[in-house]
C-alpha cells in the first residue's frame, strides 16, 4: 500500500533531481511539449508503492512486470501515468478531452522504426537545405566568410504620432551579458552598430556615432519617447506592430575571426541579411499555401494578450521566413509514404513551432532562444528571436543553438530509443549513475523476443465522465488540472491548428476546429468556467473512475494550489465518489528554476492525495487540532529537507492545504449527502476549514518552522536519505 511503502525522502530526492533536467531522467518527454509534467520517478514510485509489496526504496531500481493489473488515468495530459504503468507491464486505459494530449501520448506509446525515421529526418533537412538553406546564412564582417546564422534578433517598432519616425521599442539595448559571453554586447539605438562595454547598466556612448542612449527612449510600461523628436509613444497597438531585423548571432565552424576560444559571434544585420529576408517574403507570397493555417485566434484568458498586440490569426505569430520553411516542411512530410514515420515527423513539426514564431525571446544571459512556452502563457516580447529552422551541427555531431529541425529530431530519436532501453538515475555521492532496467520496455508491441510481447493500452480522446462500464481498475493514478493554473487548450491550439492541417484528415479526433471544450476542467473567465464548474467536473470524473475501481484500490492524484479554496472541489469530488482520503504525501513536482516560479512565492511541492473506499493508515496522521497538524507538517518539512529541498513558505502552505483537505474529508464522510446542491457541498467543506481554525491556525502552530523558511523559491540539491523502522499503528476504515 502507498500509505505504508511510500518513502518521502527517497522519492523526494529522485523527483527533485529529475525536475531540474527532466529529459535526462525521462527522455520520452521530448516527444512533444506538454505543460507541467509531473516527475516520472514520482509516478513509478506511487505504482510500486501500491503493487511492489515492499517499501519503494527497495523496489525502485528492480525490474517489474505487473501484467495482471489494470491502471486508469482520467486526465492523461502528457502521459506520465500511461508511460510509467505501461513500462511496469500494466494494462492501461487513459482518457483526455484534449486531442493534443491524445496525439502526444499516442506518439509516445506507438512503435517506430528508428532507422527509417532517422533516414527520413536527414532527408527532410537536406531537402530544406537545398530549398532555403541560403536564407539562414550570413557573412562574417571580420573575415568575409559565409557563416550560419544561429539566431536573428528582431525589435518591434511603432510610428511616432508627432514626426512619423519609425521608433524601435527596445526595453534596453543589451544583447548579451558577460556571464556566458566574453563581454556585454549592446546595439546602438542611433546608428545600429554593435559595441561592447564592461558596464552593463551604464554602457556609455557608442564608439561609432558617440550617441549615449537616454532612458526615456527605452520602452517601459507601454510607453517610450521618439528618438528624433522626443514625443511620447504608447503601445501596444491593436492594429499590430512591424518588426525590424537588427542583429544576428552566427556560427563559424572554422577558427574564430577574433582568435578567442570562448564567446559568441554577433553582428548588426546588413543589406544582404535584409535581402535574404525579402527573398523569403517574395517566395512566400508566390506560393499557394496548403498547410499554413488561416484560423482566427479566439477570445480567451491567455489569448486576450495576443489581441491587444494586434494578432488576430495564428499565422500572424510567424514571420515570412518561418512560414516559408514550415510550409515547405509540411509539404515534404505529407508526401512521405510510411505512415508511422510521417506521423512522427508531423509531431516534430508541431513541437518545432514553439521555437519558430515571433513570441520567442533571446535570453542575454543564457545566450539562447526561449521558446514561446517557457512560461505557461503567450508572452509578447518587444525583441523577438528567430532561430535557424534547419538547425546547426557542431563538433561531434552535436547541435549548435536551439530551435531547429536538427535539435527536435535528435531529441525525438533519443526519446523513442528510451522506450526499448529504459533506465533510472541513481545518485552516488556527487555522481549520477545510469541504471539500466533491462526487462522493462515502453509500448504496445515488442519484437525481437519469442513470442513477441503485446501490452494493452487504450487511449481515449473524450470526456472521462463518459467512460462507461468495463473491466475493473486495480488503481487510478492521475494528475488533474489545477483549476486555473494552466490554460491547456488555449495554449495547445497554437500547435493544433498546424497539426490538424497536416494529419487531421486521417483522425476523427481532430474534427474540432479547436482543442477547447466546454467540459475542460480549468478555470476560464471567458468560457464561464468557475470553481463550481471545476467541482462538478472533478466529482463526475472521480465518481465514474471509482465505479470501476476494485474494492480497496487507490485513486491517487497530485495537486497543489496557492489558495485553500481551490482544494474545496477535491474534497467534494472525493466524498461524492464515496472515497476516503487515507494519505496526503508531499513530493517536489516542479522545477524551482522555472521562469514562472523562480523568485516567486509559488510552490514546487505537490500533495499526493491517496483515496480508497477501505484501507488503513497510520494513526498519527489523524490529528484533531491545528497544533498537532503543525507538528505533523514539521516532520514532513524535515523529510523533504533530507531529500535536498528546503521548503519555502509557499511549499508549506500548499502542504498544509492538503492535510486540511484530508482531515475535512475524514470528518465529513459519515453524513455526506452527494445529492445536495454543489454550492451547499462546497460550503460544508469551507465551514469545516473555518471550524478547525483554517490555514492560519496551522501556520501559527508551526511558529519558527514557517518564519525561518524562505519566502520565495530557492533550490539546491543536497541531503541524504534516512532509514526508518517499519512500525505502524494504523486506523482502519
Amino acid at each position: 500500500m502507498i500509505e505504508r511503502n511510500f518513502h518521502i525522502p527517497f522519492v523526494g530526492k529522485l523527483a527533485l533531481a529529475e525536475k531540474q533536467i527532466q529529459q535526462n531522467y525521462r527522455p520520452l518527454i521530448a516527444i512533444h511539449k506538454w505543460f507541467a509534467r509531473r516527475p516520472g520517478t514520482l509516478f513509478r514510485a506511487l505504482i510500486l508503492s501500491e503493487l511492489g509489496g515492499a517499501r519503494v526504496d527497495r523496489t525502485f531500481f528492480q525490474s517489474h512486470n505487473f501484467a495482471d493489473r489494470h491502471i486508469h488515468d482520467p486526465f492523461m495530459g502528457g502521459g506520465t501515468t500511461v508511460v510509467e504503468a505501461n513500462r511496469l507491464g500494466c494494462a492501461v486505459t487513459a482518457t483526455d478531452i484534449n486531442p493534443m494530449s491524445w496525439w502526444i501520448v499516442r506518439q509516445e506509446i506507438l512503435d517506430l522504426d528508428l532507422n527509417a525515421y532517422e533516414c527520413a529526418a536527414n532527408r527532410l533537412r537536406e531537402h530544406l537545405r537545398r530549398e532555403i538553406g541560403h536564407l539562414y546564412e550570413t557573412r562574417c564582417p571580420k573575415t568575409g566568410a559565409i557563416a550560419q546564422a544561429k539566431y536573428f534578433l528582431w525589435v518591434k517598432t511603432a510610428p511616432c504620432p508627432s514626426c512619423g519616425h519609425t521608433h524601435d521599442l527596445f526595453p534596453n539595448h543589451l544583447i548579451a551579458e558577460d556571464v556566458r559571453h566574453t563581454a556585454n554586447v549592446f546595439t546602438c539605438a542611433n546608428c545600429g552598430d554593435l559595441f561592447e562595454s564592461a558596464e552593463r547598466k551604464s554602457p556609455g556612448a557608442c564608439p561609432s556615432c558617440h550617441h549615449t542612449p537616454a532612458i526615456e527612449h527605452s520602452a517601459k510600461r507601454n510607453r517610450s519617447r521618439c528618438l528624433r523628436c522626443n514625443a511620447e509613444l504608447r503601445y501596444p497597438h491593436a492594429q499590430g506592430h512591424e518588426h525590424r531585423l537588427y542583429a544576428i548571432e552566427y556560427h563559424l565552424p572554422e577558427a574564430r575571426p577574433d582568435g578567442a576560444k570562448k564567446g559568441r559571434l554577433f553582428k548588426a544585420a546588413d543589406a544582404d541579411d535584409l535581402a535574404r529576408f525579402a527573398e523569403a517574403e517574395s517566395r512566400l507570397h508566390a506560393l499557394r499555401l496548403e498547410f499554413v493555417p488561416d484560423d482566427d485566434i479566439p477570445q480567451g484568458d491567455e489569448t486576450e494578450r495576443l489581441h491587444r498586440w494586434g494578432y488576430r490569426k495564428y499565422r500572424e505569430l510567424f514571420n515570412a521566413r518561418q512560414l516559408l520553411g514550415l510550409e515547405l516542411s509540411c509539404r515534404w512530410i505529407a508526401q512521405h509514404p510510411d505512415e508511422r514515420v510521417r506521423e512522427a515527423l508531423a509531431t516534430n513539426l508541431s513541437d518545432l513551432l514553439r521555437y519558430q514564431n515571433l513570441l520567442c525571446r533571446y535570453d542575454p544571459m543564457a545566450l539562447k532562444s526561449l521558446d514561446v512556452f517557457s512560461v505557461h502563457g503567450f508572452p509578447v516580447g518587444l525583441t523577438p528571436c528567430e532561430s535557424n529552422l534547419l538547425g546547426i551541427t557542431g563538433p561531434g555531431g552535436l547541435p549548435v543553438g536551439s530551435g531547429g529541425w536538427f535539435n527536435i529530431t535528435q531529441k525525438f530519436f533519443k526519446a523513442k530509443s528510451y522506450c526499448s532501453r529504459p533506465f533510472e538515475i541513481r545518485q552516488e555521492g556527487k555522481k549520477k549513475i545510469e541504471v539500466p532496467i533491462p526487462d522493462e520496455w515502453i509500448g504496445t508491441y515488442r519484437n525481437g523476443v519469442l513470442p513477441p510481447e503485446r501490452r494493452q493500452v487504450s487511449l481515449v480522446c473524450g470526456d472521462s465522465t463518459q467512460l462507461g462500464a468495463g473491466a475493473p481498475f486495480d488503481a487510478v493514478f492521475t494528475d488533474p488540472p489545477y483549476f486555473g493554473n494552466v490554460q491547456y487548450a488555449e495554449l495547445m491550439d497554437f500547435c493544433y491548428v498546424w497539426l490538424r492541417k497536416l494529419v487531421g484528415h486521417a483522425h476523427p479526433e481532430f474534427s474540432r476546429a479547436s482543442t477547447r471544450h466546454a467540459g475542460e476542467l480549468t478555470g476560464n473567465v471567458n468560457m464561464g468556467r468557475d470553481l463550481a464548474h471545476f467541482t462538478e467536473g472533478m466529482a463526475a470524473t472521480f465518481t465514474q473512475a471509482a465505479k470501476r475501481l476494485r474494492e480497496g484500490g487507490p485513486l491517487a492524484f497530485t495537486y497543489h494550489h496557492n489558495q485553500l479554496d481551490a482544494y474545496v472541489p477535491l474534497a467534494v469530488a472525493i466524498l461524492d465518489a464515496g472515497l476516503t482520503c487515507s494519505a496526503t504525501l508531499p513530493c517536489p513536482a516542479e522545477m524551482g528554476a522555472s521562469i514562472h516560479i523562480n523568485g516567486t512565492r509559488s510552490s514546487i511541492v505537490d500533495t499526493v492525495f491517496v483515496c480508497r473506499r477501505t484501507g488503513r493508515f497510520p494513526r498519527r496522521w489523524l490529528t484533531t487540532d491545528a497544533l498537532a497538524l503543525a507538528n505533523l507538517l514539521g516532520d514532513e518539512i524535515a523529510e523533504l529537507a533530507e531529500a535536498g529541498l528546503k521548503a519555502t513558505q509557499g511549499d508549506i502552505r500548499c502542504m498544509a492545504h492538503g492535510h486540511l483537505t484530508r482531515l475535512a474529508i475524514w470528518q465529513l464522510r459519515t453524513n455526506w449527502d452527494r445529492t445536495a446542491a454543489t454550492a451547499l457541498k462546497m460550503e460544508s467543506v469551507r465551514s469545516w476549514y473555518r471550524d478547525f481554525g483554517g490555514l492560519d491556525a496551522v501556520l501559527e502552530g508551526l511558529g519558527a518552522g514557517l518564519t525561518a523558511a524562505n519566502v520565495t523559491q530557492s533550490w539546491r540539491l543536497d541531503g541524504m536519505v534516512r532509514e526508518e523502522a517499519d512500525e505502524y499503528d494504523e486506523v482502519p476504515f
